[in-house]
């Protein structure tokens, strides 16, 4: 299998060379030539969720010096559960990512990237820096995925005020070869800087660096183990596929989702819902892709106005009316957010974060129309991780994960950094 740029002006290259480079040359991200087909037969013999992963992934490490070693990378990085549990709405299912070591979905593709980039880089002696822009929980994820990894640093930019107090712990906490550092501007300003870091030659040639955002293909391709699980869950079941309401910022874990579908897996229709940032869902109503500046708001991980990873979703449907036939996308401004925790625990007892809270609230939309499809939401994030909205609306404290306590229990130290690229430049020049 080999893998091009969005942009189609950069060679093609192998998946680990892919996964090293992180962005391509001229800019766009990397996807694969072409897509392996599978059935619902294909997995009768997975058991479980590392079992899946290796089966749909194996034709996407074809030929790959990693391909031997793929079994092993997904029982080493899938080690907690996905589990798609029934809601207390007719018809409705909740399929939730967040018992991994940092409570968030983006442990499942972290943990992956860094199983993959130890076995890469066995033979390096030169330090390899890691750098993620974050607007809450990747960062954690990946260095909790990292931390102590001979041979790995980590840079974690993230928007200063623009997390929740316990994720900015998570962001400090992990010390030693992870250094977290609080920009003074928004995601997309971290985005911006760490995407110039990885299209600088000179420095890259003086500090290698890699990426782990989910415009890394090591950070996409397994994130789509998860709805394979699920959607093969409920098909042996029901015998009926499930759709998907997906909460979405930066569309790396809604694109995971498409992909899983176009390989083949049981799934249905995806639905789209970001928080009122919303330049995807004003595309999707017909207007021009135009990228905005990001506003805050209560689902912070999604505050994203750039959205990476619509490159990939114009090359899975390059014509932009299909594209739209293809998908929905739906805003919840904060008002939204805040009611839909509300009530979801006043009349049901269910306690979701932010996050998930705008996909509960689009589900309860398309419920009001008329849909009686099986329908599932996307839980990304634990509502522990963002307690200081939670707790107030539902009258009571949220039970706190362990691996979630243990991180929090850590020291954290953060460093400040000014907006401004050259800064950036000489602090990972100097590591």
């Amino acid at each position: 299998m080999k893998y091009t740029s969005t942009r189609g002006r950069a060679s093609a290259l192998g998946l680990s060379a892919a996964i090293a480079a992180g962005l391509a040359p001229d800019g766009g991200l990397y996807v694969p030539q072409s897509l392996p087909k599978f059935t619902p037969q294909d997995f009768g013999d997975c058991a479980d969720l590392p079992a899946i992963a290796a089966r749909l992934l194996e034709p996407f490490f074809a030929n790959d010096v990693l391909a031997n070693e793929l079994p092993t990378i997904c029982r080493e990085a899938f080690t907690f559960p996905s589990p798609l549990n029934a809601l207390k709405t007719a018809g409705d299912h909740v399929l939730e990512l967040f018992h991994g070591p940092t409570a968030a979905f983006k442990d499942f593709g972290a943990r992956f990237l860094a199983a993959c980039m130890r076995r890469l880089r066995a033979q390096e002696t030169k330090p390899l820096t890691i750098i993620v822009a974050t607007s809450g929980d990747t960062g954690a994820a990946v260095g909790a995925a990292f931390a102590s990894l001979p041979g790995f640093r980590v840079a974690i930019l993230y928007p200063d005020g623009r997390v929740s107090p316990r994720q900015a712990h998570q962001l400090g906490c992990f010390g030693g070869n992870v250094r977290a550092l609080r920009v003074a501007g928004s995601f997309d300003d971290c985005q911006r800087m760490v995407k110039q870091a990885l299209s600088d030659e000179a420095l890259r040639a003086q500090a290698p660096l890699g990426a782990a955002n989910s415009i890394s293909l090591g950070r996409l391709l397994p994130q789509m183990a998860y709805y394979a699980d699920a959607s093969l869950r409920h098909f042996r079941e029901k015998c009926i596929q499930i759709n998907f309401v997906v909460p979405t910022g930066n569309l790396g874990n809604a694109v995971a989702c498409v992909l899983a579908r176009a390989c083949g897996l049981p799934i249905g229709r995806i639905v789209l819902a970001t928080n009122a940032n919303r330049v995807i869902p004003d595309f999707f109503s017909g207007r021009d892709y135009a990228p905005q500046p990001s506003l805050a708001t209560l689902a912070n991980a999604m505050d994203v106005g750039a959205p990476s990873n619509f490159e990939r979703l114009t090359w899975l449907y390059p014509d932009a009316a299909q594209l739209r036939r293809e998908f929905v996308a739906q805003s919840v401004d904060d008002a939204g957010i805040t009611a839909t925790i509300r009530a979801r625990y006043e009349n049901y007892g269910e306690v979701f974060c932010p996050h998930t809270a705008t996909a509960v609230h689009v589900l309860e939309g398309l419920r009001a129309g008329g849909d009686r499809d099986s329908w599932a939401v996307v839980a990304t994030a634990h509502p522990a991780k963002f307690e200081g909205i939670v707790e107030p609306l539902i009258g009571r404290p949220v039970l706190v994960p362990p691996s979630l306590a243990e991180l929090l229990a850590r020291p954290a130290h953060v460093d400040p950094l000014a907006n401004d690229y050259a800064v950036l430049r000489a602090i990972l020049a100097s590591d």
